[in-house]
Formats: C-alpha cells, structure tokens, sequence
C-alpha cells in the first residue's frame, strides 16, 4: 500500500485528487490518501507518517504570511524522506524541488506521472505506519486554531465542549511535538529564510 499526502489549500483540488487515486486503485497498486491545507501539519505527516509521495499545490501558501514560513522546512523535509509532485502554475519562490505538473493537466497525466514515479522508487517499506498522524477532528482543530479561532469559536464551531477544544489542542502539541501553544504560529530565523 503506497501512502500519499496531498497538501493543497482549495478542498474542491484535495477531494478531487483523492477521489482520482480511489479509481485508479485496485490494480497493483493501492492508496492510503491524506489531505491537508496546513504546511505545519504537512510537515510533521512526512516526518512522523512518512508518505511515499506528496501531491501539493503552495501557490496560495507561498503568499500566506501565516504559512509561508513553514515552506521552507517542509521542503526540505519532503526533499530527504519522500517523493514531490509540485502542481503549479505561476512561479515557485522557494527551492526547486520534486517534478513539476501543470495544475491544468489532465488528471490521466498526473495518474501517469504518479505511478511511474511511485514504481520508480525504493520498495515498499511494510513497516511504515499506515495511519494518519492527526484524526479527522484534530484536523479541523488545528484549521480552525491556525486561523485565529478561540477555543470558544473552535468549540461552537464543531459543537463540542471547551475543554474537548484544549485536550484536542493539547493532543495536536503533543503529536506534533510542539513545545507550547504559540510555537506554531512564531517563524523561526531557520524556517523563515527563503530557500534558493
């Protein structure tokens, strides 16, 4: 089973991608698909639930304040521990890297490129974990808390309790291996220079 990660801020982009590996699932080749719109728990699902492949578009990421300071160490992450498949259509600010699909190419083209790049790489590794790194509602906890929500608004917002809001937060830290609350939001001097 190849493990992929598509990382994308339009939902209507990440549900269609998966929607297309789930068809061409079944021949020899099966998906496990992930989907996000955070580059901060982008990154920790490559480290932590290692992909096989990463499917992403950070147009729209690359211009966020919020999330463009992220950029840089994903990449470099996905550079050392998987595969990257860039959809884009304008110019990449940051480093190069991984193959570069038009995001207007027929989805036959990028289910092409897509298994021959999942065959051209290294054999299987049974042993990778097989389940996301964060639980559905997690993500959406993270979402919400990445966009300035209060754990009040986040609470209302999914209908839960507050405090399921702080042990939902406390959780996403602690998978993340976040030190404390702020630090996802604070660029570090590292993370936030533009790589070449």
């Amino acid at each position: 089973m190849y493990k992929i990660l598509i990382i994308d801020r339009c939902s209507f982009t990440r549900l269609g991608l998966e929607k297309r590996l789930q068809q061409v699932n079944g021949d020899s080749l099966s998906f496990l698909v992930t989907q996000l719109n955070s580059l901060l728990l982008a990154k920790a699902h490559v480290e932590s639930w290692q992909p096989h492949l990463v499917i992403a578009d950070f147009t729209d990421f690359q211009h966020d304040l919020k999330q463009s300071h992220f950029l840089p160490a994903l990449l470099a992450v996905c550079e050392q521990r998987t595969r990257l498949i860039r959809l884009q259509n304008e110019p990449f600010l940051f480093k190069n890297v991984g193959d570069v699909i038009s995001k207007k190419a027929p989805l036959e083209t990028l289910s092409r490129r897509i298994i021959e790049i999942l065959h051209s790489g290294p054999i299987v590794n049974p042993a990778r974990n097989a389940l996301p790194l964060l639980t559905r509602q997690e993500e959406k906890v993270l979402s919400l808390w990445m966009e300035g929500a209060s754990n009040h608004a986040i609470a209302s917002e999914m209908q839960i309790n507050g405090k399921t809001v702080y042990t939902y937060k406390r959780n996403i830290r602690m998978k993340l291996k976040v030190e404390n609350r702020f630090s996802p939001f604070i660029p570090t001097a590292a993370s936030a220079k533009c790589v070449e």
